[in-house]
């Protein structure tokens, strides 16, 4: 009688879920990876302090003290004060949230835009894919920094130009990358299969091919984020990106240059604080790639 039992069970248990074993197998991959956890801890620690960290500082990041104006570090400033006097450390707790904003809100713009034109090149073909990819060849003729220089310089400098700015370098880079999983998967017979069946071509393209050019996006918008958040701290050190008083950290960078002789602290920290962001985007993005090929399975 126990034994029919157990072989009842055996027999009436529901088969594994794909879905959920690819998963299971991208988090064990994942997790294998030591540098991308790392990267992903890091990422995880500037989010938290991107948002409780503005409310924990003793010091206003604006506020100007004239009489402890470029004091090395200290017990009282841990990352010492800038030339106005004001809390370096402050300064860039505060700044965390704004280049991270940066960062995914460009990084958001570009992908959705991106997205949508690589979509719709690879899907119809012909004079619209024609069309589109010669467009983006010409945004791609530009170097990066140089097509957001241009911009910037068009809009005005401001914090939400150089989110636009960056926002639009960022479009061709998705729009290739989906343009070309999309013609992969266009040919594949279940997409066929759904067309005989009379469904849309927005269905199509939503319901069964988007889901399935998702991969490279992810590991692509994590790289590009560290991208943007360079890129907006290059065009802030110009001054073309977010104006003073704003504790944005490329500003920062730009204001400590004037001191690096006599008070190396007040670029260091910016400075240092921008590498260990970027590098973090940068290993994690690594790790997401290598956990998401199905070339690296075994």
């Amino acid at each position: 009688m126990s034994e029919q039992t157990i072989n009842q069970s055996q027999v009436t248990s529901p088969p594994p879920n794909p879905r959920i074993e690819s998963w299971k197998n991208f988090f064990t991959k994942l997790r294998k990876n030591k540098a991308a956890m790392v990267g992903g801890l890091l990422i995880l620690f500037f989010l938290l302090v991107a948002i409780i960290g503005p409310f924990l500082t003793p010091y206003q990041p604006n506020t100007p003290d004239y009489a402890n104006k470029l004091a090395s570090p200290s017990a009282d400033h841990w990352f010492g004060t800038d030339h106005h006097g004001r809390d370096i450390f402050t300064r860039i707790i505060h700044g965390m949230s704004l280049t991270l904003y940066v960062g995914v809100v460009s990084v958001l713009i570009g992908a959705v835009i991106g997205v949508l034109l690589g979509i719709t090149s690879g899907y119809y073909g012909k004079r619209v894919d024609a069309f589109i990819m010669r467009c983006m060849d010409v945004l791609l003729a530009f170097p990066g920094i140089l097509l957001a220089l241009a911009i910037v310089s068009v809009l005005g400098p401001s914090l939400n130009n150089v989110i636009i700015a960056v926002g639009i370098f960022s479009i061709p880079v998705f729009a290739r990358i989906v343009r070309g999983s999309t013609l992969a998967v266009r040919k594949l017979e279940y997409i066929d299969a759904v067309k005989a069946l009379g469904a849309s071509d927005v269905r199509i393209i939503f319901r069964h091919i988007l889901p399935n050019v998702t991969s490279p996006l992810i590991v692509q918008a994590t790289l590009s984020i560290a991208t943007s958040i360079l890129t907006a701290s290059g065009l802030s050190f110009l001054g073309l990106g977010a104006q003073p008083p704003t504790p944005e950290w490329g500003a920062m960078l730009s204001d400590g240059r004037n001191f690096m002789w006599d008070a190396p602290h007040v670029a260091f920290f910016p400075g240092i604080a921008i590498v260990i962001v970027v590098l973090a985007f940068n290993i994690f993005g690594d790790g997401l790639r290598d956990a998401l090929d199905p070339k690296m399975k075994n």
